[in-house]
Order: C-alpha cells, then structure tokens, then sequence
C-alpha cells in the first residue's frame, strides 16, 4: 500500500468485521466518523485518536490540535488529553522538551489537560512520532455525526482550502516551490497559514452548533476538500453537488499548486470546518462566523443517493474527483522516487 489513509474498501472490511457491539457506544467507528461517543449514563464522552507522523517541526502542536478538532465535529467540547511520544535515538532532551512545550501550550489555549500517555525512545523509526488521544464531553442533544447530513441540506465550508497543505508546503519545501517560480512574498504568507487562520476548526464547530444546530459535521484532512465530501456522503447514505466556483481554494493555495501540478481539492485541507444544515438556516450561521471573524461560503447541497457525488465546474457537470491519496503525499513521494 501507498502513504496515506488505508484504501476505503479496506478499511471497512476491518470494520464490519472486528468493530462496534457495545450498546453504550452510541457513534462507532464508521468511515468518515473521526470520534466515537460513549454513553456511561448522563454527559456523553466522546473519544478520538489521531497520530502525528510528518510535521516534525510542530509535531507537539499539531497533535493537539488535530484530536481536538475531531471532538469539536461530534459536536463535543475537548478535555482531556494522552498522547504516546516516541523519539529516534539520538533525539536529545532539549527538542524532547520543545514537544512537549508545543503540546503544553496547544492544550492551554485549548482548556486541555494532559492526562496521561507514554513515552519512550524508539528504534527503527528516523522521527518524532506522536500518537494521540483525546477525550471530551457533549451534552446528549448535541451530538453530531458526519452521517448525520440529510437530504436537501446545503453544504457550507469555513475559512477556505488547502490551509494545512499550503503551509506545510511552504515550510518544508521552500527551495522546490522557489525553483516552481513562486515568489518568496507567497511562500512566506502559505507558510504564516499555519498560526493564521490556523487549522483548528474547534471555535467555528461551537459557533455552528449554538448557532443554528447543525446536522453533520466534517474535518476535511488527507485527501483533501474532496475526500471529505465522499466521505460525508458515505456516511450519509447520501449524494452531493458542489458548485467549483463556490469552493474558496485560498490564493497562496492555487499559485502553489499551479506551480507544482498538484490539485487543490486533493491537498491536507486541516483549518476548514465542512457542515451541513437546512438551507434556510445557512444566513443565520454565516452572521455568527462572520461575527466571529470566521469566513464561510455554500458551496453545494446533499441529494438522493442516486444522484451520485458531483462537481458542477466551469466545463458543465462532472463526477467529483477522486485522490486515492493525499496530494502532499503524491508530491513527497515523487521528489524521493526522483533522488533516488
């Protein structure tokens, strides 16, 4: 198999087979579901894990923040915090202390605790690993699933695409976009994504949630705007349009892919908050965003299953793209395949 996310096909054979069976586990795991809900008796607790396995320069940071995101789209408020950290050998204890600064800091910002984890220094692997898992608690009658979109439902999107992408682009591969033709004024703001707007999407759930309510909340990640599309859809049972025009691919976003010939719907896309809600709700929940400071656009509408997954675009209707795997991968993979 490739890097990137196990094959869709795969990863629900694993499921169906060896997953779920406990009447207290309200929201299992399913695909597209990124946190599971658990229901002891009272506030539901919600559970999510999530490695951090390539962003070495912030890997403490980013782990915080990817597991909160997964809490905020089951509608939850995140709380509790355990990450596993292996090291390489040779790893020294001054960068040791940096990670977990970064996780400290992220937690605060957050009302976050570490609450536990391990740690330890490992063979066989050339850099930080994090492995993280977060707890958190949602009042019964706000849960929500990524399966949770209905019929007719527009679909919204916050801050734009590819945050994530964007920025990790421009901070380890500046020399390759530079040679791209992409200037160093681009690089820097690509790169500056990554602390503004940022990939947490935590303040735009809550907003969405006490807003209007909502009925499916998704984390585009690997794989992009149009990966997490498929997977809202599959979890929904549903079929979707979304209009190309509407997307807001976020400038630094298009001139880098441009210059690299990578697809902006494909690329890591952590930072915008994908929702669904009944169409006349939509006004009220971009006044609260925007009140905020958040930015949010309608970019399509949930339809009957038959329907299909579609991207209407400039050339008329077509099937929405499909990216086995992430974009940055793809690029990362291709760059080592030509060194060696």
């Amino acid at each position: 198999m490739q890097a990137g996310k196990f094959p869709t096909s795969l990863l629900q054979k694993l499921l169906a087979r060896h997953a779920g069976g406990d009447p207290q586990l309200l929201a299992g795991p399913a695909l597209g579901e990124d946190a599971a809900v658990l229901d002891p008796g009272g506030e539901l607790i919600v559970a999510t894990s999530d490695p951090i396995t390539f962003a070495t320069s912030s890997a403490g940071w980013y782990a915080v923040q990817v597991n909160a995101n997964d809490i905020a789209c089951s509608g939850g408020v995140p709380r509790w915090f355990f990450p596993t950290v292996l090291v390489p050998v040779g790893f020294d204890e001054q960068s040791v202390e940096e990670l977990f600064s970064q996780m400290g800091e992220a937690c605060r910002e957050l009302n976050v605790v570490i609450s536990g984890g391990h740690s330890e220094v490992t063979l066989g692997i050339e850099r930080p690993i994090i492995a993280g898992t977060m707890l958190g608690v949602v009042e019964r009658h706000l849960m929500v699933k990524t399966g949770g979109a209905q019929e007719g439902d527009s679909i919204v999107l916050t801050k734009g695409i590819a945050i994530e992408g964007t920025a990790l682009l421009a901070q380890e591969r500046p020399e390759s976009l530079a040679e791209a033709g992409v200037s160093q004024e681009t690089i820097s703001r690509a790169a500056g994504l990554l602390n503004s707007p940022g990939i947490s999407v935590v303040a735009d759930a809550g907003i969405a949630c006490s807003a209007t309510g909502v009925n499916s909340l998704h984390d585009p990640t690997e794989g992009g705007l149009a990966t997490a599309l498929r997977e809202l859809a599959a979890a929904s049972g549903l079929g979707l349009a979304v209009e190309e025009g509407s997307i807001p691919v976020l400038p630094e976003t298009q001139e880098l892919c441009q210059a690299l010939g990578l697809d902006p719907l494909g690329l890591l896309a952590s930072g915008a908050l994908l929702l669904t809600l009944p169409a006349e709700n939509v006004p009220v929940l971009l006044r609260a965003l925007e009140r905020k400071g958040i930015t949010g656009w309608e970019i399509g509408q949930m339809l009957a299953p038959e329907e299909g997954l579609l991207k209407i675009g400039y050339d008329g209707e077509m099937p929405l793209p499909e990216f086995p795997r992430d974009e940055l991968a793809r690029y990362y993979s291709e760059l080592e395949e030509k060194a060696g």
